[in-house]
Parts: structure tokens; C-alpha cells; sequence
């Protein structure tokens, strides 16, 4: 199966992880399989656990990594990296690589339902299975859905679009990305549509983060990671909007905090001691090259942190 994604930040994110020969490492996320691969080829009595939930990946990472001694390839959520290696009778890692967020290949795949771009089924599930987009919009209240399209899509008409689609589904549901399209640009003003940028994008962004859960797969799976990572360990962390990289710079600033007492206390009573230091102060942007060469990598973020 062609599984298309142009791996972000790449070079960045396998000299971010300072891979070692003989390491074990994860990539809980791995689409098609371009981290992935760049990790292998690194690796000679190594073991590399690629992850994902879509089986689209899963087929895609079969074919593209069989030819790899070093690659395990299981299909679950990145959230549960720590069940994964359990099973695997391994007990802790040397690296961790999360990329989040929709890939290409889901976008682009009409059929999938990520994209306002195409008119079809209305779905964005990455695992395809449980609840659909299509779920969310007929079945949630008004309440529901404002507050799913104004916290995960920061979208200030989110009242607007959810009464808007309440009063469509009265008259028939909602079933493709098209109509869903359609009642959002009906909903927000004129120059709204006017000036640039898709007036559903932050509507879609929100129901597919619902959908799947995305923020809170998040947490889990960056405090999965750390649990399993060895001293020295490297996680490294990808994110496309700043819901996500808020969520991983928080998490690894408190991996890096170490005593909280007040500054006027003589002696630490907290018993807090620093678990992690970050590789870079500042999150690592693509080039100018890369963004003109991959225009969905302008918004990638990369963090790194270093187990103590």
C-alpha cells in the first residue's frame, strides 16, 4: 500500500535522538514509515518499535520495512507504548519519537473524510473504528459542540457554527465533508471568507482532534514515554498547533523543575528532584527550504528532552 508523508524536521528529529547501534527505540507514530526508516538504517543489533493505530500505516510499514532484521511493527496507539513493550518483553527504551497530528496520506485519501477539500463521508477516524465525525455533529448538543469547536479548533464563532449545524441536522443529518463545508462558511462573517484561509479549517481541526482523542492520547502517551525511558533516554516530539506543543512543553518543563519550595525556604522541603533537561531551550522550527518544499511543515514543532 502507497502510504504517502513527507517526514518533517527529519535530519532534526534522528540527530535530536542521538541513536545508538545497539539501542532500542520507538516511533509511536510512525505513518509511513520516513522516521521510521531513517532510524533503521542507524540500527545494527538494535530493535526499532514502530507504532501506529491506522491500519493503512500498518500495511504501509509492512511493506516499507521489511527488509529490516531490526523492525517491530505493532498496531495500537501511541498511548500505550508501555503495554506494547510489555508484551514484547522489553523493559525500558533509549529513544521515543512522537510526530502528532493528521498525515498527509490521511488528508489526502478522500474517502477518509479528514479534508473540507473533498466532498465525502464525514469520519477522520485514525483507527478507523468507534465514533465518527459524522457521530459528533448529529448526535452532540449545542453545548457540546461549541465547546469541542471553541477549545480544540480556537475558533472565536464556535457558537455560531455549532447553533448552524444544530438547525441543519433538524431538517436532515449531516453525512459528508462537504455539507459540514458548507455550513460553516454560511455561519461566520463575510470577511471571515474573505480574507485567506479556509473558514472550516478550525471546525475540522476540532472535530478530528475530538474524534480521536488527540489531547489526551497526548498526555498519556508522553508520560508512557518517560516511564519507559532510560537514563540519558531521549524523547522527541513533533507537534503542528499550539494545543499540542503547549501540552509537550509544559509536560517537559515539569520533567526539568526541580525544587518548588518558596525562594525564602531555607532548605528544600518539597523532596521535588529534576527528572529530565532539555536539548534545546527553544523548540526547533523547519528551514526556509523545507516549509518550500513541504508547505504543511510550516507549523511543526520539535522538542527534545533528556532522561536524567
Amino acid at each position: 500500500m502507497f502510504f504517502s508523508h513527507v517526514p518533517v524536521l527529519l535530519n532534526e528529529t534522528i540527530e535530536s535522538l542521538s541513536i545508538k547501534e545497539d539501542g532500542v527505540y520507538i516511533d509511536g507514530t510512525a505513518g509511513g514509515g520516513g522516521h521510521s526508516e531513517a532510524i533503521l538504517k542507524k540500527l545494527t543489533t538494535g530493535k526499532l518499535i514502530s507504532i501506529d493505530q491506522d491500519p493503512d500505516a500498518i500495511s504501509a510499514l509492512k511493506e516499507r520495512l521489511s527488509k529490516y532484521n531490526s523492525s517491530i511493527i505493532v498496531q495500537s496507539n501511541f498511548s500505550n507504548m508501555d503495554k506494547v513493550i510489555s508484551k514484547l518483553s522489553i523493559d525500558s527504551v533509549d529513544g521515543v519519537l512522537l510526530d502528532i497530528g493528521v498525515s498527509s496520506h490521511q488528508l489526502d485519501t478522500e474517502k477518509r473524510g479528514f479534508s473540507y477539500h473533498y466532498d465525502a463521508v464525514l469520519d477522520m477516524r485514525m483507527s478507523q473504528s468507534g465514533p465518527s465525525a459524522k457521530d459528533l455533529v448529529n448526535e452532540l448538543s449545542l453545548s457540546e459542540l461549541t465547546k469541542i469547536i471553541k477549545m480544540y479548533g480556537e475558533e472565536k464563532f464556535a457558537r455560531n457554527i455549532a447553533k448552524a449545524i444544530v438547525r441543519q441536522r433538524e431538517i436532515s443529518p449531516i453525512n459528508t465533508t462537504g455539507e459540514l463545508a458548507d455550513i460553516i462558511k454560511s455561519s461566520v462573517p463575510a470577511r471571515v471568507r474573505r480574507d485567506g484561509g479556509h473558514p472550516a479549517r478550525k471546525t475540522f481541526q476540532a472535530l478530528r482532534i475530538a474524534v480521536n482523542s488527540e489531547l489526551e492520547m497526548l498526555e498519556q502517551g508522553l508520560d508512557a514515554a518517560f516511564s519507559i525511558l532510560k537514563p540519558e533516554g531521549r524523547i522527541s516530539v513533533i507537534t503542528f498547533h499550539s494545543l499540542e506543543d503547549k501540552i509537550v512543553k509544559n509536560k517537559m518543563n515539569e520533567w526539568c523543575r526541580g525544587c518548588i519550595c518558596p525562594k525564602d525556604f531555607p532548605i528544600c522541603v518539597c523532596g521535588n528532584k529534576q527528572k529530565a533537561k532539555l536539548l534545546n531551550k527553544k523548540a526547533i522550527e523547519p528551514s526556509d527550504e523545507e516549509i518550500i518544499f513541504n508547505k504543511r511543515s510550516r507549523s511543526a514543532r520539535l522538542r527534545t528532552c533528556i532522561k536524567l
